[in-house]
């Protein structure tokens, strides 16, 4: 059996395989099998009690051949370089899948953010920016908010890099607050653009969306916007739901309003009184028509992949499918989409409030999701595409793969044509 891999070796591992599938040069794939830049920090900050506390950081700039590069900050107590190296390389194939002219960056602190005061937090949020202020901005690296960060601590970072400047400069950052240079559609544009998604697979598929039955795993942000706007932008039945401490299961559709009630009083959406209750394996072995995967990592597995009977898998989440997982699906007919397209929505919007700051011009909420729509669309049919183009050839590949080529080797060009190599 092999070893067990860390995050960012898993990373290679999938650039190798597609690097070999695609014929990539050399030089290409040397370049890209490491990040352009490492930044590791050691921030000191003065806690609300006095004391002063020192925390460690890191900045993980991977490539910047398209463009600034642009990826999440988290807040986490077992955050790892490792990770944070991974998640930058994955921002930059999720971008140029996207083309969206950007790179792929990633940062993270070790803190454990639900035990600080909001002083502590935004003390946090200003020393990250002084210690990274050399080697962000609007045209370098634009930071944005991910796992235990908030649009709060976007504006605080934001505010301490204008101070750096000496004026204004909201597209540093993305993912702020409407007040201070935020996007409309920002908050639920990864559902959002995973329902794009949605709706051309289904075409593919031949599934029709309404009454469709859905399961939907996870009832955080992203859970809870793709179960509301499954039911109301295709009249999908979300039969099935969970969070961390179990699921709810209704044959006739579950509704939204008592899973959340259930969810606030007693802090799980199994203790819904209207429904049934099941495991997290459950629902992920259900025969529905659609499985939404929206909470953590590594969920379908070799040990479970060939137990999933959903004919599509949305990869709302980071990573929830396994690399082993995903072939097994593949083999079997079940469409997975990969999570580096089906929940590009976030980063596209991102990029769609970085340019509304540089223009100081901004769009209404109408304006932002035609825009995303055109642009995800446009990414499912490169993938879908590609994949048919690699099956002429003798050589058939999952949408991940698919995906994967078209990125690198969006990349790829733009090395070759700027001459690194």
């Amino acid at each position: 059996m092999r070893e067990e891999l860390d995050p960012f070796k898993e990373s290679q591992e999938q650039l190798d395989h597609a690097a070999e599938l695609m014929g990539l040069d050399k030089a290409a794939h040397a370049i890209l099998r490491e990040p352009m830049r490492e930044l590791e920090m050691n921030m000191p900050v003065k806690m609300h009690n006095g004391a002063t506390k020192v925390f460690k950081g890191f900045r993980i700039q991977y490539n910047n051949a398209r463009g600034p590069t642009k990826g999440g900050i988290r807040f986490h107590p077992q955050e790892t370089k490792s990770t944070v190296k991974a998640l930058a390389a994955w921002m930059t194939w999720k971008c140029a899948l996207a083309d969206i002219p950007y790179g792929g960056a990633k940062g993270g602190i070790i803190c454990d953010p639900k035990s600080l005061k909001p002083d502590d937090l935004e003390a946090l949020s200003r020393a990250y920016v002084r210690s990274l202020g050399d080697f962000i901005g609007p045209k370098v690296d634009i930071p944005a908010p991910d796992v235990y960060t908030t649009p709060q601590d976007m504006a605080w970072m934001m505010d301490e890099y204008s101070k750096i400047v000496g004026h204004n400069e909201f597209g540093v950052i993305t993912g702020k607050p409407l007040e201070v240079g935020g996007s409309e559609g920002r908050f639920d544009s990864t559902a959002m653009g995973g329902m794009y998604v949605l709706r051309e697979a289904a075409k593919m598929k031949r599934i029709n969306l309404r009454n469709a039955k859905v399961a939907v795993q996870g009832f955080g942000n992203a859970g809870n916007f793709a179960f509301n706007l499954a039911t109301r932008m295709f009249g999908a039945k979300v039969v099935a739901v969970s969070d961390s401490n179990g699921g709810a299961y209704s044959a006739k559709g579950l509704d939204w309003q008592r899973l959340a009630d259930a969810k606030a009083k007693t802090g799980s959406v199994s203790n819904c009184k209207s429904a049934e209750r099941i495991t997290n394996e459950e629902l992920l072995e259900m025969d529905v028509d659609i499985l939404i995967p929206s909470a953590i990592e590594n969920q379908i597995t070799e040990q479970n992949a060939d137990k999933i009977n959903a004919r599509i898998v949305l990869e709302l989440a980071n990573g929830p499918v396994t690399p082993a997982a995903d072939e097994i699906l593949f083999q079997r007919g079940v469409l997975d989409l990969p999570d580096f397209l089906v929940n590009s929505g976030g980063v596209i919007v991102s990029y769609f409030e970085w340019v509304q700051n540089i223009q100081s011009f901004y769009w209404t909420e109408d304006d932002v999701y035609k825009r995303l729509d055109a642009i995800i669309t446009k990414a499912f049919s490169d993938v879908m595409r590609t994949q048919r183009e690699y099956k002429d050839k003798g050589k058939k590949i999952s949408p991940r793969m698919a995906a994967y080529i078209v990125a690198v080797g969006r990349v790829a060009t733009a090395m070759k044509i700027r001459g690194w190599y």
